[in-house]
């Protein structure tokens, strides 16, 4: 168990006025206009024409390989890509402060391109060709916009590893400080706090907080680090700070910055309830200032994805399962099922099946002990079967018989739902939803002895912007990673 401390281990002190005088880290010349207002924009991060272009070409690429000659450069194909490049500005596929994955943005571009070809061969000389042509150039323009895009994306996101973008925590010192300290342990979320602008100095303290990041309360000292740490990404904690901090917020907006609003604070759900987003960031949801939508819950959906794909796992890891039953019979004689007291949907107690890779001492113990992946007494086959996640098959037939889901929250232990409840105040928000095999924190790293803070984060998020396209998404990523070093 990880339920450790949210703030990062100290680093070197710097005083304020150091931290927002620093040079830019990118190496950029500290020259920029030195105050708020009209004129003061920088360009936001990436380009669009990139994008357009992927898009353009990809029209002009199915137009070419697939429609007979006389239709390859007429008028039509101009308009189609025009149509698809306005649908996509209008659905935010240009947005180049996200960096999605080609599966997350797979429907909406291909929904998109089959709208504007149906739309073009219903008005246009298209319409006399057989039907199976203008099929097979949706085909190639969807597979040739999904991988243009997903080069771009990933350029995007490896320049990102290498250099996250600056950004400053608005908000109340001590949640500020909380949100700052994730963000750091997650490096991989392509954002780095540079600083923190606190909305109530008289608790501050230090000049600093306890990871070295500056602590800033002016808006002359937030200039300063936008200025001289080239920051690009306001991310401001809870609706309250939004309205406290509105001067100052528009005068970010004004010299380009980005703003997000994060949700940090414990979950307040109602029975069933959901909170909106626009997606997440390192667990917590986060959304564009300004107008924005959630997607509705289709938990009709989701469970006829469980079961069809959960009766079809079990019919193909049936000979699996009983080839490993028969060795750890064999080898550790029997009751080779481990049935263990989990806490599901709403709080409901079920019996969570899994191949038994440990014989603990007693019944207390296996209730109470956190992690057994590292034990030293278990057979080489049983950290073999942990290793590669083989022991968790069995419980397919929880998704199966309705006491799971494929993607969701990782059930857990009575005793350790009590303790993590207490410790953690969104941890109880977790059991919204049915509980999974995996999950969004589990595809992110947060497996076995991790953080139960960032673990909680992440399924919240997960809930909070369920689509039935994600649960497909994390079922991908879950096969691409399926060897794992540890056990959940």
């Amino acid at each position: 168990m990880t339920a450790e401390s949210t703030v990062a281990s100290p680093g070197q002190q710097r005083t304020a006025q150091d931290a927002v005088t620093a040079v830019d880290p990118r190496g950029r010349a500290a020259g920029r206009r030195a105050a708020f207002g009209r004129g003061a924009r920088r360009p936001r991060p990436g380009s669009r024409a990139t994008l357009w272009l992927v898009d353009g070409g990809a029209a002009l690429s199915a137009a070419v390989l697939v429609l007979p000659a006389p239709h390859r450069f007429s008028p039509v194909i101009v308009v189609l890509v025009l149509g698809v490049i306005a649908m996509n500005r209008r659905a935010t596929l240009y947005d180049t402060f996200l960096v999605p994955g080609v599966l997350d943005e797979l429907p909406a571009v291909c929904g998109r391109i089959a709208v504007g070809w149906a739309a073009v061969v219903a008005v246009s000389p298209l319409g006399s060709l057989p039907p199976a042509v203008p099929a097979t150039a949706v085909t190639v323009h969807c597979l040739a916009a999904c991988a243009g895009r997903e080069a771009v994306h990933g350029r995007r996101r490896r320049a990102l590893r290498r250099r996250p973008r600056p950004a400053l925590v608005v908000g109340p010192v001590a949640v500020a400080r909380l949100v700052s300290a994730a963000l750091l342990r997650q490096p991989g979320c392509g954002v780095r706090p540079v600083g923190l602008l606190a909305d109530d100095p008289d608790v501050l303290g230090d000049a600093d907080d306890e990871a070295g990041l500056p602590v800033l309360t002016t808006a002359q000292d937030a200039r300063r680090a936008v200025i001289q740490n080239g920051v690009e990404t306001v991310l401001v904690v809870g609706a309250a700070t939004r309205t406290e901090k509105a001067a100052v917020l528009r005068g970010l907006a004004a010299y380009g910055c980005v703003l997000w609003e994060l949700d940090a604070d414990p979950p307040s759900y109602g029975p069933g309830g959901r909170r909106q987003g626009a997606g997440q960031l390192a667990g917590f949801s986060r959304r564009l200032l300004g107008p924005g939508g959630g997607r509705r819950r289709g938990s009709v959906g989701k469970r006829v994805l469980d079961v069809v794909l959960s009766g079809v796992l079990l019919v193909l890891a049936g000979p699996v399962l009983l080839v490993c039953a028969a060795v750890l019979r064999v080898m550790d004689g029997p009751g080779v099922v481990f049935r263990q007291e989990r806490i599901g949907k709403d709080g409901r107690p079920f019996t969570m099946l899994k191949l038994r890779t440990h014989r603990p001492a007693s019944a207390h113990e296996a209730a109470t002990r956190w992690s057994v992946a590292n034990e030293q007494d278990m057979s080489p086959f049983c950290h073999f079967l942990r290793r590669t996640s083989l022991d968790e098959l069995l419980q397919l037939w929880n998704v199966f018989r309705g006491d799971m889901s494929l993607v969701g929250p990782r059930p857990e232990r009575p005793y350790f739902v009590a303790k993590f409840s207490q410790a953690h105040p969104g941890y109880p928000a977790r059991h919204r939803m049915r509980t999974g095999i995996t999950g969004l924190a589990q595809i992110h790293g947060l497996r076995g002895d991790t953080s139960i803070e960032d673990r909680c984060r992440y399924d919240n998020a997960y809930i909070d912007n369920w689509s039935l396209w994600q649960d497909v998404c994390i079922l991908l990523r879950t096969v691409a990673q399926f060897v794992r070093p540890t056990g959940s």
